[in-house]
């Protein structure tokens, strides 16, 4: 198989990989299967490598790398900069701009690696990959809705923002959910995602709070950046 059939192949399975962990996560928790954390675990560690997989394949240039590791450098910074208050992290505002201005594998590189780098302070362990996949998710969506003409202004990024921390939420109290509530039930469920709701409606004005702030002056420059040295 050449070069070139091999990455088509990768960017083909790159979209199944990242929405297989939820799917299988929700059809294990339907038939109750009891390997269903380690399992949603395991595809989430194939979806990122299989990213991380096609960006390596394309062969990027270090010029075309540099933003990237800037932009996750800082999320990793401002999160360790706002560790004394819960939730309320520029995170994914960074990785919102960084999808939007770069390109969807670039802005969820920024945001594995910006969770991954972080979590060196934070603490390691079978939740890195989760962030990593949630965060990394995130600025793939915002480089989907940014080649479709769709996050052009604050307003558009601000909303997206809201969900996108949402959904960070969601993913999170999910495996939560998978991995420690037995059995799992109803009632269960309901009570864990509603101890959540507070931390994550609070996770989702801190981003729009923080896209508010970056957005403009952030992605004019950045664009301004892509275009002077053709990234």
């Amino acid at each position: 198989m050449s070069e070139g059939t091999t990455h088509a192949a990768l960017l083909l399975l790159e979209p199944i990989a990242l929405v297989s962990a939820p799917v299988a996560a929700a059809v294990c928790a339907l038939y109750d299967v009891r390997a269903t954390a380690f399992l949603t675990l395991a595809l989430v560690v194939v979806a990122i490598v299989l990213v991380f997989a096609n960006v390596e394949s394309s062969q990027p240039r270090l010029r075309q790398l540099m933003p990237v590791v800037v932009l996750a450098a800082t999320a990793a910074t401002g999160r360790l900069l706002f560790a004394a208050v819960p939730d309320v992290k520029p995170v994914t505002a960074i990785v919102i701009v960084a999808g939007a201005t770069l390109g969807r594998r670039e802005g969820f590189s920024v945001g594995a690696l910006g969770a991954l780098v972080s979590n060196f302070y934070f603490g390691q362990g079978a939740w890195t990959p989760l962030q990593m996949y949630a965060w990394g998710l995130i600025g793939y969506l915002a480089g989907v809705l940014a080649d479709h003409g769709l996050l052009k202004d604050l307003r558009v990024a601000c909303a997206f923002g809201f969900c996108a921390a949402l959904l960070y939420g969601l993913i999170l109290n999910s495996w939560h959910v998978l991995g420690f509530v037995r059995p799992i039930t109803w009632p269960g469920i309901v009570a864990a995602f509603a101890a959540g709701v507070p931390l994550d409606i609070l996770h989702g004005m801190a981003t729009v709070a923080f896209l508010a702030a970056i957005w403009g002056p952030w992605t004019r420059q950045i664009r301004r950046v892509v275009a002077k040295y053709g990234l």
